[in-house]
Protein backbone atom coordinates (compact mmCIF):
# COMPACT_ATOMS: atom_id res chain seq x y z
CA UNK A 1 0.00 0.00 0.00
CA UNK A 2 1.32 3.43 -0.93
CA UNK A 3 1.90 5.81 1.95
CA UNK A 4 0.05 9.09 1.54
CA UNK A 5 2.49 12.02 1.50
CA UNK A 6 1.36 15.51 2.48
CA UNK A 7 2.74 17.94 -0.06
CA UNK A 8 3.44 21.48 1.16
CA UNK A 9 0.92 24.05 -0.04
CA UNK A 10 0.48 27.81 0.38
CA UNK A 11 -2.41 27.14 2.75
CA UNK A 12 0.01 25.51 5.19
CA UNK A 13 1.69 28.87 5.85
CA UNK A 14 0.80 32.15 7.56
CA UNK A 15 2.57 35.49 7.17
CA UNK A 16 3.53 38.23 9.63
CA UNK A 17 4.79 41.56 8.29
CA UNK A 18 7.08 43.60 10.54
CA UNK A 19 7.41 47.33 9.76
CA UNK A 20 4.31 46.83 7.61
CA UNK A 21 3.34 50.47 6.99
CA UNK A 22 0.14 50.73 4.97
CA UNK A 23 0.67 47.25 3.55
CA UNK A 24 2.51 47.44 0.23
CA UNK A 25 4.45 44.23 0.88
CA UNK A 26 1.51 42.56 2.59
CA UNK A 27 -0.75 43.34 -0.36
CA UNK A 28 1.68 41.55 -2.67
CA UNK A 29 1.25 38.44 -0.52
CA UNK A 30 -2.54 38.87 -0.42
CA UNK A 31 -2.63 39.04 -4.22
CA UNK A 32 -0.66 35.79 -4.31
CA UNK A 33 -3.27 34.16 -2.02
CA UNK A 34 -1.15 33.95 1.13
CA UNK A 35 -2.84 34.33 4.51
CA UNK A 36 -1.36 37.37 6.24
CA UNK A 37 -2.19 37.13 9.93
CA UNK A 38 -0.71 40.39 11.17
CA UNK A 39 1.11 43.59 10.29
CA UNK A 40 3.15 45.34 12.97
CA UNK A 41 4.33 48.95 12.83
CA UNK A 42 5.34 51.78 15.14
CA UNK A 43 3.23 54.25 13.13
CA UNK A 44 -0.36 53.85 14.33
CA UNK A 45 -1.67 56.07 11.51
CA UNK A 46 -1.09 53.13 9.11
CA UNK A 47 -3.78 51.02 10.80
CA UNK A 48 -6.78 52.03 8.66
CA UNK A 49 -5.13 51.47 5.27
CA UNK A 50 -3.44 48.24 6.32
CA UNK A 51 -6.57 46.61 7.72
CA UNK A 52 -9.07 48.01 5.20
CA UNK A 53 -7.18 46.73 2.15
CA UNK A 54 -5.72 43.49 3.46
CA UNK A 55 -8.32 42.24 5.96
CA UNK A 56 -5.50 41.48 8.38
CA UNK A 57 -4.87 42.55 11.96
CA UNK A 58 -2.71 45.64 12.54
CA UNK A 59 -0.70 45.87 15.76
CA UNK A 60 0.64 49.27 16.81
CA UNK A 61 3.97 48.34 18.36
CA UNK A 62 7.66 49.22 18.35
CA UNK A 63 9.44 46.08 17.18
CA UNK A 64 12.08 46.58 19.87
CA UNK A 65 9.31 46.08 22.46
CA UNK A 66 7.81 43.04 20.72
CA UNK A 67 8.44 39.77 22.54
CA UNK A 68 8.87 36.47 20.66
CA UNK A 69 5.93 35.08 22.64
CA UNK A 70 3.66 37.89 21.49
CA UNK A 71 4.75 37.57 17.87
CA UNK A 72 4.13 33.81 17.95
CA UNK A 73 0.63 34.43 19.30
CA UNK A 74 -0.37 36.30 16.13
CA UNK A 75 0.32 33.36 13.82
CA UNK A 76 -2.53 30.96 13.12
CA UNK A 77 -2.18 27.76 15.12
CA UNK A 78 -0.90 24.80 13.14
CA UNK A 79 0.53 26.95 10.34
CA UNK A 80 4.16 27.19 9.31
CA UNK A 81 5.53 30.72 9.64
CA UNK A 82 6.70 33.29 7.12
CA UNK A 83 8.19 36.45 8.64
CA UNK A 84 8.77 39.40 6.33
CA UNK A 85 9.76 42.98 6.91
CA UNK A 86 11.31 46.21 5.71
CA UNK A 87 13.12 47.93 8.57
CA UNK A 88 13.04 51.75 8.27
CA UNK A 89 15.78 52.67 5.81
CA UNK A 90 16.67 56.21 6.95
CA UNK A 91 19.95 55.13 8.58
CA UNK A 92 21.14 53.67 5.30
CA UNK A 93 20.33 56.77 3.22
CA UNK A 94 22.96 58.89 1.51
CA UNK A 95 21.93 61.81 3.71
CA UNK A 96 22.59 60.04 6.98
CA UNK A 97 25.72 58.40 5.58
CA UNK A 98 27.23 61.82 4.93
CA UNK A 99 25.83 63.62 7.95
CA UNK A 100 28.18 64.53 10.78
CA UNK A 101 25.41 65.77 13.04
CA UNK A 102 25.51 63.90 16.36
CA UNK A 103 21.71 63.95 16.77
CA UNK A 104 21.18 62.45 13.33
CA UNK A 105 23.82 59.80 14.05
CA UNK A 106 22.19 58.91 17.37
CA UNK A 107 18.78 58.49 15.74
CA UNK A 108 20.43 56.58 12.91
CA UNK A 109 22.13 54.15 15.28
CA UNK A 110 18.79 53.39 16.94
CA UNK A 111 17.15 52.80 13.57
CA UNK A 112 19.72 50.31 12.27
CA UNK A 113 19.51 48.45 15.56
CA UNK A 114 15.98 47.54 14.47
CA UNK A 115 17.65 44.95 12.24
CA UNK A 116 19.21 43.36 15.31
CA UNK A 117 15.75 43.27 16.91
CA UNK A 118 14.50 41.60 13.71
CA UNK A 119 17.32 39.03 14.05
CA UNK A 120 16.42 38.38 17.69
CA UNK A 121 12.81 37.65 16.76
CA UNK A 122 13.82 35.34 13.90
CA UNK A 123 16.16 33.43 16.20
CA UNK A 124 13.48 32.82 18.84
CA UNK A 125 10.31 32.52 16.75
CA UNK A 126 12.04 30.28 14.17
CA UNK A 127 9.88 31.01 11.10
CA UNK A 128 10.38 28.57 8.24
CA UNK A 129 10.83 31.43 5.73
CA UNK A 130 12.14 34.98 6.10
CA UNK A 131 12.26 37.94 3.72
CA UNK A 132 13.81 41.36 4.26
CA UNK A 133 13.64 44.32 1.85
CA UNK A 134 15.66 47.51 2.20
CA UNK A 135 17.80 50.08 0.41
CA UNK A 136 21.01 48.89 -1.32
CA UNK A 137 23.26 50.94 0.99
CA UNK A 138 22.43 48.49 3.77
CA UNK A 139 25.05 46.14 2.31
CA UNK A 140 27.82 48.71 2.84
CA UNK A 141 26.52 50.52 5.93
CA UNK A 142 28.98 50.65 8.83
CA UNK A 143 31.55 48.83 6.65
CA UNK A 144 29.03 46.07 5.98
CA UNK A 145 28.85 44.98 9.62
CA UNK A 146 25.08 45.38 10.08
CA UNK A 147 24.32 43.34 6.96
CA UNK A 148 27.01 40.74 7.69
CA UNK A 149 25.76 40.22 11.24
CA UNK A 150 22.20 39.74 9.98
CA UNK A 151 23.23 37.09 7.42
CA UNK A 152 25.57 35.25 9.80
CA UNK A 153 22.85 34.90 12.41
CA UNK A 154 20.46 33.50 9.82
CA UNK A 155 23.01 30.95 8.65
CA UNK A 156 23.92 30.03 12.23
CA UNK A 157 20.24 29.24 12.83
CA UNK A 158 19.99 26.89 9.90
CA UNK A 159 18.72 29.14 7.11
CA UNK A 160 19.67 28.97 3.46
CA UNK A 161 20.20 32.63 2.47
CA UNK A 162 20.20 34.48 -0.83
CA UNK A 163 20.07 38.17 -1.63
CA UNK A 164 20.35 40.56 -4.53
CA UNK A 165 19.95 44.21 -5.43
CA UNK A 166 17.13 44.70 -7.92
CA UNK A 167 15.42 47.51 -9.76
CA UNK A 168 11.67 47.55 -9.16
CA UNK A 169 11.07 48.50 -12.81
CA UNK A 170 12.15 44.95 -13.74
CA UNK A 171 9.17 43.58 -11.81
CA UNK A 172 6.39 45.73 -13.25
CA UNK A 173 6.68 48.81 -11.04
CA UNK A 174 6.47 52.02 -13.13
CA UNK A 175 9.36 53.47 -11.20
CA UNK A 176 13.16 53.45 -11.16
CA UNK A 177 13.72 52.14 -7.63
CA UNK A 178 16.73 50.04 -6.61
CA UNK A 179 16.15 47.81 -3.61
CA UNK A 180 17.91 45.11 -1.65
CA UNK A 181 15.92 41.87 -1.26
CA UNK A 182 16.94 38.98 1.00
CA UNK A 183 15.25 35.61 1.22
CA UNK A 184 16.03 32.86 3.73
CA UNK A 185 14.51 29.45 4.41
CA UNK A 186 14.98 26.51 6.75
CA UNK A 187 13.36 24.26 4.13
CA UNK A 188 16.05 24.52 1.46
CA UNK A 189 17.63 26.83 -1.10
CA UNK A 190 15.56 29.87 -2.02
CA UNK A 191 16.02 32.79 -4.38
CA UNK A 192 14.12 35.71 -5.92
CA UNK A 193 12.35 34.94 -9.19
CA UNK A 194 13.89 36.21 -12.41
CA UNK A 195 12.88 39.60 -13.78
CA UNK A 196 9.32 39.63 -15.07
CA UNK A 197 10.22 42.30 -17.62
CA UNK A 198 13.23 41.29 -19.70
CA UNK A 199 12.70 43.28 -22.89
CA UNK A 200 13.06 46.72 -21.24
CA UNK A 201 9.42 47.46 -22.06
CA UNK A 202 8.90 48.80 -18.57
CA UNK A 203 5.54 50.07 -17.40
CA UNK A 204 5.62 53.79 -18.05
CA UNK A 205 4.31 56.90 -16.36
CA UNK A 206 1.74 57.19 -19.17
CA UNK A 207 0.50 53.64 -18.60
CA UNK A 208 0.30 54.18 -14.85
CA UNK A 209 -1.35 57.62 -14.61
CA UNK A 210 -2.15 58.77 -18.15
CA UNK A 211 -5.84 57.90 -17.94
CA UNK A 212 -6.52 59.98 -14.82
CA UNK A 213 -8.58 63.15 -15.27
CA UNK A 214 -6.66 66.45 -15.18
CA UNK A 215 -6.67 68.51 -11.99
CA UNK A 216 -5.40 71.94 -11.02
CA UNK A 217 -2.84 72.36 -8.27
CA UNK A 218 -4.45 72.69 -4.86
CA UNK A 219 -7.81 71.31 -6.02
CA UNK A 220 -9.07 67.77 -5.40
CA UNK A 221 -10.92 65.93 -8.14
CA UNK A 222 -14.60 65.81 -7.08
CA UNK A 223 -14.77 62.00 -7.27
CA UNK A 224 -11.36 61.24 -5.77
CA UNK A 225 -9.99 63.20 -2.81
CA UNK A 226 -6.63 61.48 -3.20
CA UNK A 227 -6.27 62.92 -6.70
CA UNK A 228 -5.07 66.25 -5.37
CA UNK A 229 -1.80 68.13 -5.99
CA UNK A 230 -0.25 70.64 -3.64
CA UNK A 231 -1.05 74.29 -4.24
CA UNK A 232 1.87 76.07 -5.93
CA UNK A 233 3.09 79.55 -5.18
CA UNK A 234 2.93 82.04 -8.05
CA UNK A 235 6.69 81.73 -8.52
CA UNK A 236 6.66 77.93 -8.61
CA UNK A 237 3.75 78.05 -11.04
CA UNK A 238 5.92 80.08 -13.39
CA UNK A 239 8.74 77.59 -12.89
CA UNK A 240 6.69 74.50 -13.76
CA UNK A 241 5.22 76.28 -16.80
CA UNK A 242 8.78 76.97 -17.95
CA UNK A 243 9.80 73.31 -17.54
CA UNK A 244 9.50 71.00 -20.53
CA UNK A 245 8.59 67.31 -20.30
CA UNK A 246 11.56 65.47 -18.81
CA UNK A 247 13.27 68.79 -18.06
CA UNK A 248 14.26 70.62 -14.89
CA UNK A 249 15.36 74.04 -13.65
CA UNK A 250 17.95 74.52 -16.40
CA UNK A 251 15.00 75.07 -18.77
CA UNK A 252 14.11 78.28 -16.95
CA UNK A 253 15.03 81.87 -17.57
CA UNK A 254 17.69 82.81 -14.99
CA UNK A 255 15.22 85.15 -13.32
CA UNK A 256 13.42 82.02 -12.04
CA UNK A 257 16.52 80.33 -10.63
CA UNK A 258 17.02 79.77 -6.91
CA UNK A 259 20.13 81.19 -5.27
CA UNK A 260 21.63 77.71 -4.97
CA UNK A 261 21.43 77.30 -8.76
CA UNK A 262 23.91 80.12 -9.25
CA UNK A 263 26.51 78.35 -7.11
CA UNK A 264 28.86 75.68 -8.42
CA UNK A 265 27.46 72.97 -6.14
CA UNK A 266 23.87 73.86 -7.01
CA UNK A 267 24.45 73.29 -10.72
CA UNK A 268 24.55 69.55 -10.00
CA UNK A 269 21.00 69.51 -8.62
CA UNK A 270 19.49 67.93 -11.73
CA UNK A 271 16.55 66.21 -10.09
CA UNK A 272 14.77 69.07 -8.35
CA UNK A 273 11.89 70.99 -9.91
CA UNK A 274 11.83 68.43 -12.73
CA UNK A 275 9.02 66.98 -14.82
CA UNK A 276 8.60 63.28 -15.44
CA UNK A 277 8.56 61.78 -18.94
CA UNK A 278 5.40 60.16 -20.23
CA UNK A 279 7.14 57.25 -21.90
CA UNK A 280 9.67 56.46 -19.21
CA UNK A 281 9.41 55.10 -15.68
CA UNK A 282 9.05 57.55 -12.80
CA UNK A 283 11.91 58.45 -10.47
CA UNK A 284 12.03 56.86 -7.02
CA UNK A 285 8.99 57.85 -4.98
CA UNK A 286 9.99 59.34 -1.62
CA UNK A 287 8.06 60.58 1.41
CA UNK A 288 8.10 64.03 -0.28
CA UNK A 289 6.99 62.76 -3.68
CA UNK A 290 4.16 65.29 -4.03
CA UNK A 291 6.46 68.30 -3.62
CA UNK A 292 7.66 70.02 -6.79
CA UNK A 293 10.91 71.17 -5.17
CA UNK A 294 11.75 67.75 -3.73
CA UNK A 295 12.67 65.90 -6.90
CA UNK A 296 11.55 65.18 -10.44
CA UNK A 297 7.94 65.01 -9.30
CA UNK A 298 6.37 67.41 -11.78
CA UNK A 299 3.54 66.01 -13.90
CA UNK A 300 4.74 65.36 -17.49
CA UNK A 301 2.14 67.71 -18.96
CA UNK A 302 -0.03 69.47 -16.39
CA UNK A 303 1.43 72.46 -14.54
CA UNK A 304 1.70 70.92 -11.08
CA UNK A 305 3.41 68.23 -9.04
CA UNK A 306 1.92 64.75 -9.03
CA UNK A 307 -1.08 63.99 -6.86
CA UNK A 308 -1.29 61.50 -4.01
CA UNK A 309 -3.27 59.17 -6.27
CA UNK A 310 -0.63 59.37 -8.97
CA UNK A 311 2.13 58.69 -6.45
CA UNK A 312 0.22 55.62 -5.21
CA UNK A 313 -0.21 54.29 -8.75
CA UNK A 314 3.49 54.85 -9.45
CA UNK A 315 4.13 52.74 -6.33
CA UNK A 316 1.92 50.11 -8.06
CA UNK A 317 -0.89 50.30 -5.51
CA UNK A 318 -4.24 49.34 -7.07
CA UNK A 319 -6.58 52.19 -7.99
CA UNK A 320 -9.06 51.11 -5.33
CA UNK A 321 -6.52 50.99 -2.48
CA UNK A 322 -7.89 53.05 0.39
CA UNK A 323 -5.42 55.23 2.29
CA UNK A 324 -7.73 57.15 4.61
CA UNK A 325 -11.07 56.91 6.29
CA UNK A 326 -13.55 59.05 4.35
CA UNK A 327 -15.08 60.25 7.62
CA UNK A 328 -11.77 61.80 8.70
CA UNK A 329 -9.81 64.80 7.43
CA UNK A 330 -7.27 63.86 4.77
CA UNK A 331 -3.69 64.57 5.88
CA UNK A 332 -1.62 65.10 2.73
CA UNK A 333 1.83 64.94 4.43
CA UNK A 334 0.88 61.77 6.32
CA UNK A 335 -0.43 59.94 3.26
CA UNK A 336 2.54 61.07 1.16
CA UNK A 337 4.80 59.59 3.84
CA UNK A 338 2.84 56.35 3.85
CA UNK A 339 3.04 56.04 0.07
CA UNK A 340 6.72 56.97 -0.20
CA UNK A 341 7.75 54.57 2.58
CA UNK A 342 5.85 51.62 1.17
CA UNK A 343 7.27 48.58 -0.56
CA UNK A 344 5.88 48.82 -4.12
CA UNK A 345 3.06 46.31 -4.38
CA UNK A 346 4.41 44.65 -7.53
CA UNK A 347 7.79 44.13 -5.86
CA UNK A 348 5.83 42.58 -2.98
CA UNK A 349 4.16 40.30 -5.52
CA UNK A 350 7.60 39.23 -6.84
CA UNK A 351 8.77 38.40 -3.31
CA UNK A 352 5.55 36.47 -2.61
CA UNK A 353 5.85 34.59 -5.93
CA UNK A 354 9.43 33.65 -5.02
CA UNK A 355 8.35 32.19 -1.69
CA UNK A 356 5.39 30.43 -3.31
CA UNK A 357 7.68 28.88 -5.93
CA UNK A 358 10.05 27.76 -3.17
CA UNK A 359 7.29 26.17 -1.08
CA UNK A 360 5.78 24.28 -4.01
CA UNK A 361 9.23 23.14 -5.13
CA UNK A 362 10.02 21.77 -1.67
CA UNK A 363 6.64 20.05 -1.66
CA UNK A 364 7.33 18.31 -4.96
CA UNK A 365 10.78 17.20 -3.80
CA UNK A 366 9.27 15.77 -0.61
CA UNK A 367 6.71 13.82 -2.60
CA UNK A 368 9.37 12.54 -5.03
CA UNK A 369 11.60 11.34 -2.18
CA UNK A 370 8.68 9.61 -0.53
CA UNK A 371 7.81 7.84 -3.77
CA UNK A 372 11.37 6.56 -4.15
CA UNK A 373 11.33 5.27 -0.59
CA UNK A 374 8.26 3.11 -1.17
Amino acid sequence: MKRKVKELQIKDFAVADLFCGVGGLTHGFVLEKFKVDVGIDFDGSCKYAFEENNKSKFVHRDVTDLSPKELKSYFSKGKKKILVGCAPCQPFSVYNKKSEDATVKQKSDRKWKLLYSFSDLIEKVKPEVVSMENVPLLVKFNNGKVFSDFVKRLEKNGYFVSWKIVNAQDYGVPQRRKRFVLLASKLGEISLIEKTITDKHFKTVRQAIGSLPPVEDGVSHPSDKLHRARKLSDLNKKRIIATKEGGFWRDWDKSLWLKCHTKKKGKDFNSVYGRMKWDDVAPTMTTYCTGLSNGRFGHPEQDRAITLREAALLQSFPMDYKFFNSTETLSTPSIARHIGNAVPVELGVAIAKSIKKHILSIGKKTRAKASLAI
